[in-house]
Order: C-alpha cells, then sequence, then structure tokens
C-alpha cells in the first residue's frame, strides 16, 4: 500500500519573514503578535496574504482588504510581501525533503506531496518518519510544517488541514467517517463557494452527506464536478506522485492579471479574451478540442485547475467561453485571482467526421447563428491580413445570459 505525505507549511509567507528578521536581530516575533503579510492599499497586494495564530483571533482572515484588518486590530504588526525571500525559503525545503525521497511533486511554494512507501521501512510507522522530518524542518530552517499522511494524495491533503500548527495527522480509508464526514462540506478539497452553494440547496452540509448522496443526482446538479466531489468525499483519490507535472497535448493560454480580480465579472472579462485566443489557435492549426480545462492561480500563488469533457468538439470562442465560465464557477471559492488559464485537449482534426443525430441544433437553420459563423471568418480574415491585435470582439455575455 503507497504512503503518501502532504507537507504544508504553517503560514509559510510569515513564517518565513519571522524566521528571516530573527536572524538580522529583530527582538520580536511575528508569529507570536497579532500580525500579517500585506500590502500598501494602493497597490495590488493590498490584502492580507499571511496572519499570525494572535492576528486570527481578532477575526482578521487571509485575502480581506488590508485596512479592514486593522480596523479589527488597531494594534496590527504588518510586514510588506518579499517572493524572492518565499522563493529561497522554498528551494530550501524541498532539497531537504529530497533527501528523504526524490519523489516529490511541488503544487505551491510551501506545500508538496512525497511518496514515503519506500522509506516506510526505516521507521516504526509512517507517523514516526512524519515526527523526525517535521522536527528537522524546524530544526534546520526555524520554521514549521504540517503532514498528512495517507495512501493517496486527497486524504494527505485533508489530513494536513486538521488542527494547525506544527502537528502530524492520519487520515486513512478506515479513519474518513470518524474523522472526514463529521466536517462541514466546505472543508472538502475542490468544493468551491458555487459549488457549496448548490450542495447546501439540496440539503447536504457535511461531508458525511455528499458521501452517501447518489453521485448520479449530484452530476445533474454539478455535472462531472459533482460525481468528483462524491469520490473525494469517499476518499477516492490519486496516489501517483508526479515529480515532473505532463505536459498535456493542447493549445492553451494563461496570463497574469495586473491587479487581482474579485468579481465574476472581472474573470469573466479575462475568461472570454483567453476563449478567443484559443479558439483562434484551434482553427489555425485545424483542430477542434474535447476537452477543456480552467486553471486559477491565486493572489497567495495557490493554484486550483479543473477540466470536463465536452459533448461534443469543438473551436467556437463562443463555446470555449461558455464552457470555461461554467467550470470556473464550479472552482472558484471567491479568493482574489492574480492568473487565469484555459487550456484545450483531446484534440481532433477540424475536418474529422463527427456522429450526430437527427436532433442535433446543428441540423436546425439558426440565422443568429449563420451571422455570428460569418463574423468569425471574417475576423480570421482581418487578423491574417493586419495581425492579430487589429481587431477585438467582446463576447456575446447576454445573450448567453452569463
Amino acid at each position: 500500500m503507497a504512503v503518501i505525505f502532504h507537507i504544508d507549511v504553517n503560514s509559510a509567507y510569515l513564517s518565513w519573514t519571522a524566521v528571516e528578521e530573527l536572524k538580522e536581530g529583530a527582538k520580536r516575533d511575528l508569529r507570536l503578535i497579532p500580525s500579517i503579510i500585506g500590502g500598501d492599499q494602493k497597490s495590488r497586494h493590498g490584502v492580507v496574504l499571511a496572519k499570525s495564530i494572535p492576528a486570527k483571533k481578532y477575526g482578521i482572515r487571509t485575502g480581506e482588504p488590508v485596512a479592514g484588518a486593522f480596523r479589527k486590530c488597531p494594534g496590527l504588526v504588518m510586514a510588506p510581501p518579499d517572493h524572492k525571500l518565499y522563493g529561497r525559503y522554498s528551494e530550501r525545503l524541498m532539497e531537504f525533503l529530497r533527501s528523504y525521497t526524490p519523489v516529490i511533486e511541488q503544487v505551491s511554494v510551501d506545500e508538496c506531496y512525497m511518496d514515503f512507501t519506500g522509506k516506510v521501512k526505516d521507521y516504526h510507522s509512517p507517523a514516526e518518519g512524519a515526527m523526525e522530518l517535521k522536527n528537522e524542518v524546524y530544526r534546520r530552517f526555524g520554521f514549521t510544517v504540517n503532514v498528512g499522511i495517507s495512501n493517496n494524495k486527497l486524504l494527505a491533503k485533508m489530513a494536513s488541514d486538521f488542527e494547525k500548527p506544527n502537528k502530524i495527522h492520519t487520515l486513512f480509508p478506515e479513519e474518513i467517517q470518524i474523522k472526514m464526514w463529521p466536517l462541514p462540506v466546505s472543508e472538502l478539497y475542490m468544493a468551491g463557494h458555487s459549488s457549496v452553494d448548490v450542495l447546501h440547496k439540496l440539503g447536504i452540509f457535511t461531508i458525511g452527506e455528499l458521501a452517501v448522496m447518489d453521485p448520479r443526482l449530484l452530476e445533474l446538479h454539478l455535472k462531472s464536478h459533482g460525481r468528483k466531489l462524491w469520490e473525494s468525499a469517499n476518499g477516492i483519490g490519486s496516489e501517483v506522485v508526479e515529480t515532473k507535472r505532463a505536459e498535456a497535448k493542447g493549445i492553451g493560454n494563461s496570463t497574469t492579471l495586473s491587479r487581482d480580480a474579485v468579481t465574476e465579472s472581472e474573470a469573466k472579462e479575462v475568461l472570454g479574451k483567453l476563449a478567443a485566443s484559443v479558439g483562434r489557435r484551434l482553427r489555425r492549426e485545424g483542430q477542434k478540442a474535447k476537452m477543456l480545462s480552467v486553471e486559477i492561480k491565486y493572489y497567495n500563488f495557490e493554484s486550483v485547475s479543473h477540466q470536463k469533457q465536452l459533448e461534443k468538439a469543438t473551436n467556437r470562442d463562443e463555446d470555449i467561453y461558455e464552457e470555461s465560465v461554467l467550470l470556473f464557477r464550479e472552482l472558484w471559492d471567491q479568493t482574489p485571482i492574480r492568473l487565469l488559464g484555459i487550456r484545450s485537449s483531446k484534440l481532433t482534426q477540424e475536418d474529422e467526421p463527427e456522429q450526430l443525430t437527427i436532433f442535433d441544433p446543428r441540423f436546425q437553420y439558426d440565422p443568429k447563428r449563420e451571422k455570428k459563423k460569418r463574423i468569425s471568418q471574417a475576423l480570421e480574415k482581418v487578423r491574417a491580413k493586419y495581425g492579430e491585435g487589429i481587431v477585438t470582439r467582446g463576447m456575446d455575455l447576454k445573450d448567453n445570459g452569463l
């Protein structure tokens, strides 16, 4: 049986800043006083990036405006973000962890999965190995980590999110009903804000209630994401730790935003431009996509993504946009967004025969669809002659009800 660790640095930005300050002779330890990592209100980092445990007691939340945090705690201490510093600490941590096993999948600047299967024989139990690792991180670097232990990545991630800081937790399949099922459904990994709203409307408030639901009912309301959430609630996840992220065979585009997007309308504007770019590149290559995925990177560099199989392969901007918005809504948890991306995969040739039915709308004459097709063809010709940026088209948001 596989043994997977999930390593998560406790309040990484604040911890790393505190350790660095103490090295330079600081008399204070940011971790022991009400403090945050944040930025100037006029900058794009005008939100709380990390908070200390004493700050949390004042109701300060990660992602809220700095001004709001100071209203809750006038004596709050704030330090500016230093992403170069975070990168250095992250590299040192990962280098150390690889001294235990090279099979490590880094998923963000402050967390990773480790395949500890081959090392378990050196300890009385996986927990003993995790304890040694956790304590050695603190001895070497001066900051703490949580370690989640299970036999797949999903459960290891859930375990590491239990009580913090500086803790070790197990969540093996036989422990799911006791440790995970009583938790609010919002605590389930990949359960975004919009998905939780739908689940609440269905009368599902705990992970256990979700786990015993008929997955077919969940699919009716949440499409393929409903099935994925049901699998997660039942502890079904991958045990493959990918040391290198495989490059998907497909066409995609992403963009880092000049300022964090905090509303759906801001995100949809960006998704519209990305969808047009991906559609244009697909048509240029004579390809259609049967799979789409949306990636979100939050202000704190945490990344999440979600994908879905399309009913029919497409390279139309409108189709890509509509499906991407649906994916985004299932995924986004209201956290400020730094980067958005759309990727297409499972590509087929544009002229490849496709199985249709007589009920397919493409058999019916639709003046609006024909008009859009002519507009698309005209825009393609203009771009081909004068360049990509010569003309852009707004997405037909109102017509689509998005």
